[in-house]
């Protein structure tokens, strides 16, 4: 079993949580207003590159953070991950604008 296996099972319990109360705060049918192509969805994109953003201009480049080169290479992961985060929900959320409108 690879790391990254390992790690997802790790955090699948965490992830069954915040879905059950997901489920309790926002009543049947939740999903739907989270799905791609969704406002809930284009509000997790735009948190995304906010995020992103703050974590590059104001973490990455601190000083403190470049004398350590353990604390930027983990901040360098945490933005690159966030980019990719940010990419790969922009993807479902313009993928899902083109099956809505009828084109591919």
């Amino acid at each position: 079993m690879s790391n990254d296996t390992l790690k997802l099972d790790e955090i699948e319990p965490d992830r069954q949580r915040v879905l059950n109360e997901a489920a309790e705060d926002h009543g049947p049918n939740w999903s739907e207003q989270f799905q791609p192509g969704s406002f809930g969805c284009h509000e997790l994109l735009d948190r995304t590159a906010l995020v992103s953003d703050l974590v590059q201009r104001f973490v990455l480049t601190h000083p403190a953070c470049a004398l350590n080169p353990d604390w930027y290479a983990l901040a360098d992961q945490a933005a690159s991950a966030l980019c990719a985060l940010y990419q790969q929900v922009g993807a479902a959320q313009l993928n899902d604008q083109h099956e809505t409108n009828g084109t591919s």
